[in-house]
C-alpha cells in the first residue's frame, strides 16, 4: 500500500510519535510524505520516505496528484484545525480528492490509528 504522510508544523511531533509506535507496521508499506514531515520521519524512524516538497511549495498538491491517479491508497494528515498557518497545506483539497476516490484519509490520531491497526 502507499501512504502518504503530512503534518501541519504543530503536529508534527505527534505525527513522529505515530511513525515510531507504528513502524512495525508502516515499514510494510511504501511510505510519501511532504518535506518537512517526511525528513522528520526518516530521521526518527529511520524508514524509507519518498518525500515531495513541503507543503507551502506545492507538496500536498504532488500527494493529490497521486490520488487522482489512483496511486495512494491511504492519507495521514494531522492537521491543527485551530492554529493552522496560511503556510500549511490546506487539507480541503485532500478531503474532496479523497472522497471522490474513495481513500482513506484521517485528520486525526484516532483515526489514523484505526486505519494503521486496520492494516
Amino acid at each position: 500500500m502507499n501512504i502518504a504522510l503530512i503534518a501541519h508544523d504543530r503536529k508534527k511531533e505527534l505525527m513522529i510519535e505515530l511513525a515510531i509506535a507504528y513502524r512495525e507496521i508502516l515499514k510494510e508499506h511504501t511510505l510519501y510524505a511532504t518535506g518537512t514531515t517526511g525528513k522528520r520521519v526518516i530521521e526518527a524512524t529511520g524508514l524509507p520516505v519518498h518525500r515531495f516538497k513541503s507543503g507551502p511549495l506545492g507538496g500536498d498538491q504532488q500527494i493529490g496528484a497521486l490520488i487522482s491517479e489512483d496511486k495512494m491508497d491511504m492519507v495521514i494528515f494531522l492537521r491543527d484545525p485551530l492554529a493552522a498557518q496560511p503556510h500549511e497545506p490546506d487539507v480541503t483539497a485532500l478531503i474532496r480528492l479523497s472522497d471522490v476516490y474513495e481513500i482513506p484519509l484521517a485528520t486525526n490520531i484516532g483515526t489514523a490509528e484505526i486505519l494503521l491497526r486496520g492494516l
